[in-house]
């Protein structure tokens, strides 16, 4: 198992406790209502909130990856990113994570002052692989089949989603070592929401154990995802909004720590920090450094 990290001189810890990531979504379409669009001032002001809040990085997206969302190209998607990511990079120490599959935009993204490269597709192209080879940079690999507008049609993983996954990342982790990206710097992240249902959702989140004997960290993202607000509102009940999904969230994540992930990736930090604290207290407490209380 791959230990310890260190992104933008800060110490990653893996057990130790769990990290925050906080979303920042410069989009005018988020599934979850907290796109920012071209707002510098608003995105500038929500980092400073969730620095406030205890968050351990930032990520930040341009183009909108839920469900039948439009397609972004490369140079917009740069204008979206590109100037909050250099504001950023002078004002705080706080590792910047860029959200994309578009190796340009991760490019131009790391050269403004970005640490690390989150790909939904988990670095399918092989010139991503090049730049974070070339760059050795961090990564987080996720799960993923399709596009937006075709993964809600591709779920059917032959009652064998858990084996789909290890898979997927086997194959995958082999293809990043011969392009020269370094293990101890891969996150594995399995994608929930991403051509899964919500019963496959639960399933992998009930399993993470089992995926993190890969030896790798975990990043979870269920942050305010449909499955947890179809759960909240119940049997025969329409989902409730994105909005009103923090509850659901702190429950899945607190579980998803017991399973052993590594780092949440949020967008209700500020409520969703101290469930997370709550949940390293009891799961890991020795690790955790809990004797203040």
């Amino acid at each position: 198992m791959h230990t310890a990290l260190t992104i933008a001189g800060q110490s990653f810890e893996w057990g130790r406790r769990t990290y925050l990531m906080g979303i920042l979504n410069l989009t005018p379409d988020s599934f979850s209502g907290d796109g920012l669009g071209l707002n510098l001032t608003a995105a500038l002001a929500q980092a400073t909130s969730f620095a406030q809040a205890g968050v351990d990085l930032l990520d930040i997206g341009g183009e909108s990856t839920r469900p039948n969302a439009a397609p972004v190209d490369e140079a917009e998607e740069k204008r979206r990113v590109l100037p909050l990511i250099k504001a950023l990079a002078s004002v705080t120490q706080l590792p910047l994570s860029i959200d994309t599959f578009k190796p340009g935009t991760a490019k131009a993204a790391l050269a403004a002052g970005a640490h690390l490269i989150n790909d939904v597709t988990g670095l399918a192209d092989p010139a991503m692989q090049r730049l974070a080879a070339e760059r050795g940079v961090p990564v987080i690999i996720m799960h993923s089949r399709g596009t937006p507008q075709t993964m809600a049609h591709l779920t059917d993983y032959g009652g064998n989603v858990l084996g789909e996954l290890e898979s997927f990342f086997e194959q995958r982790l082999a293809q990043l070592e011969a392009a020269g990206v370094a293990g101890a710097k891969i996150i594995l992240d399995p994608g929930i929401g991403f051509a899964k249902t919500a019963a496959q959702n639960l399933e992998i989140l009930r399993s993470l154990p089992r995926l993190r004997k890969l030896g790798y960290p975990l990043l979870v993202g269920v942050s305010r995802k449909a499955f947890i607000g179809r759960l909240v509102a119940g049997p025969g009940q329409a989902s409730v909004p994105p909005s009103e999904r923090v509850y659901g969230t702190a429950a899945a994540i607190a579980l998803a720590i017991a399973g052993g992930a590594d780092i949440v990736r949020l967008h209700d930090v500020l409520p969703l920090a101290g469930a997370v604290r709550v949940a390293d207290a009891i799961i890991r407490p020795a690790s955790a450094e809990f004797d203040w209380l």
